[in-house]
């Protein structure tokens, strides 16, 4: 048997890549997956043209996405554990394909629906398959390497399937079937590398008799005052990218007049990039420090975004999407590197579940708020009520986060 990290692989498979080749095709994996869910971004506005539905029908085609990952954290979080990283991640990607092809062939709202759970479990499954991997195939001493890793694919991926989609839907007939012919073709290249790419959980096949899905998610009663704010935080921060993801192209073409697909592609790789960015180079700045940096950074961030859309300044939007993605991402990376150091050893999973949860929840109900609000008056007016809301929960996470600090000893569970 041959070793990497800290786990036992068949030192027999000659046909398997080595461990570089390994972290190559699992980043890949990882961006092609988190990619899947932006692609329909810049054609939000071509569906709603096209079938007929409403701003809430849009944000809930949006946020329906995260049953799917829900679905995937509380069943299915702990099955590449049991059996094995390159199958779960295999049937990770067959459910995108899965999904791309209902997309494809949408002929209805309904159709739009199945393929965001779709999309949703994907990602669910297939991110925390990949985080895991890459977690064993690098170094113990470069675990933070992996985090980092793991972090810029999800982002590079969410901006460039946003980006690319937009351009083929400007500049290529059949604009809501060509970019997932193209997706489709993608992810077919992912499954032949994942074929064989270096396993690091060797699991026999009747490990599937055995798989557990039972939820796990919690919070410890000892930990739950310093829980609060990496939780707001990650609310927030996956606020912020769900806005984007979701109503972006439709603040262009309302507000600011500003109907290229391509350039709503641009601005949310705008957003994926600054995050991606702020994550990359910030790995020295301790992990309370870039949450408190976060939330201090939203409050700007939210009063750039209403003042673009009152002002109906392209320039304005492009300096508020700058500025949110530096707050998205000092948000992230801190709030889940707070909530790995004080969540107890034997509960860690737990923990980590629910502060996903909450991230989860962040990218969906504030989004379906703001396309129930734009219904009943304007989405000018709903962005503001959603910014006033987010300003709120910043301030008292700040509040928190000042008050119990990460290393902070609180009482035991009695």
């Amino acid at each position: 048997m041959a070793r990497v990290g800290n786990t036992s692989i068949p030192s027999g498979a000659r046909s398997e890549f080595g461990k570089t080749a390994t972290i190559i095709a699992v980043g890949c994996l990882i961006g092609v997956l988190f990619a899947g869910s932006t692609i329909a971004t810049p054609l939000y506005v071509i569906y709603k043209q096209q079938f007929g539905f409403s701003q809430i029908t849009l944000t809930l085609i949006y946020a329906v996405y995260v049953i799917g990952n829900l679905t995937a954290l509380l069943v299915f979080g702990r099955m590449s554990d049991e059996v094995g990283r390159r199958r779960t991640a295999v049937i990770a990607v067959g459910i995108a394909i899965a999904g791309a092809l209902v997309f494809l062939l949408a002929h209805g709202v309904a159709s739009l629906y199945v393929a965001r759970v779709l999309s949703g479990l994907a990602i669910g499954i297939g991110a925390g398959t990949g985080t895991a991997w890459l977690a064993e195939l690098i170094a113990e001493q470069d675990r933070s390497r992996a985090t980092v890793i793991a972090t810029i694919a999800n982002f590079t991926g969410l901006g460039l399937g946003a980006l690319i989609a937009g351009v083929l839907a400007e500049y290529v007939a059949l604009p809501l079937q060509t970019p997932f012919i193209a997706y489709l073709a993608v992810l077919v290249v992912v499954a032949a590398l994942l074929a064989f790419a270096r396993e690091t959980v060797d699991r026999p096949l009747t490990a599937f008799a055995q798989l557990s899905i039972r939820p796990r998610a919690g919070v410890p009663s000892s930990i739950r005052p310093r829980f609060v704010a990496p939780a707001v935080t990650g609310f927030g921060a996956m606020t912020l990218v769900a806005f984007f993801a979701a109503l972006a192209p439709s603040v262009l073409a309302n507000e600011l007049h500003v109907t290229s697909h391509a350039v709503a592609g641009a601005i949310f790789l705008e957003l994926a990039a600054a995050v991606a960015l702020v994550i990359a180079l910030t790995r020295s700045l301790s992990s309370r420090a870039a949450m408190l940096w976060s939330l201090g950074l939203m409050l700007p961030s939210l009063a750039l975004l209403v003042t673009a859309q009152f002002v109906g300044s392209l320039g304005v939007m492009i300096a508020s999407t700058a500025t949110c993605g530096v707050a998205a991402g000092l948000g992230y990376r801190g709030s889940l590197q707070v909530v790995n150091q004080i969540a107890p050893d034997d509960r860690r999973a737990e923990v980590v579940s629910a502060y996903f949860i909450c991230c989860f929840l962040g990218n969906a109900l504030p989004v379906i708020g703001i396309g129930v609000l734009s219904t009943l008056t304007s989405l000018t007016v709903a962005s503001l009520v959603f910014a006033a809301t987010i300003a709120a929960f910043a301030v008292i996470a700040l509040m928190f986060g000042l008050k119990y600090q990460a290393g902070q000893a609180v009482p035991q569970d009695e």
